[in-house]
């Protein structure tokens, strides 16, 4: 299922990735991954990781506790109908809840739909664009 959505090409656009996740990535501890439904209807993916987890990671600069943040709706009748607002909204809710200081979250510069989402949910641009080894980003940062 993942794999197909990543296959979507409003997913391919702007995740860059051929690889499925495997048992090994499944089990990584440095990030929590999931599956999102809505009425029992899979229709997204969504992680968040620790930002201090890989040697040079862009947001390294961040207090302790920082959580990254990614996620892509697959289902392309779910997108723009308030979905993603409403599940990000929720995940980054329960991290600050938990006592996470800061939500970082890095879409490409030219995302302007994911960058307008973020920002409606507090997310403020924290510098300028850069390349990095995932790929173009517009860092931004959220606090509670």
């Amino acid at each position: 299922m993942l794999l197909g959505w990543q296959n979507q090409p409003h997913v391919r656009e702007w995740w860059d990735s051929d690889d499925a996740y495997d048992e090994t990535d499944i089990g990584d501890q440095r990030a929590s991954r999931w599956i999102v439904s809505v009425d029992d209807r899979p229709f997204a993916f969504m992680q968040d990781y620790t930002v201090h987890g890989w040697e040079d990671h862009h947001f390294a600069h961040l207090p302790h506790g920082a959580r990254g943040i990614d996620q892509f709706i697959g289902d392309p009748t779910m997108i723009g109908v308030g979905h993603g607002t409403a599940f990000i909204g929720q995940r980054m809710q329960r991290l600050f809840d938990s006592g996470v200081p800061v939500i970082a979250t890095d879409p490409h510069p030219d995302n302007m739909r994911a960058i307008a989402v973020y920002k409606k949910l507090g997310f403020k641009p924290s510098g300028p664009p850069q390349d990095t080894q995932w790929g173009r980003i517009q860092p931004m940062v959220a606090e509670p």
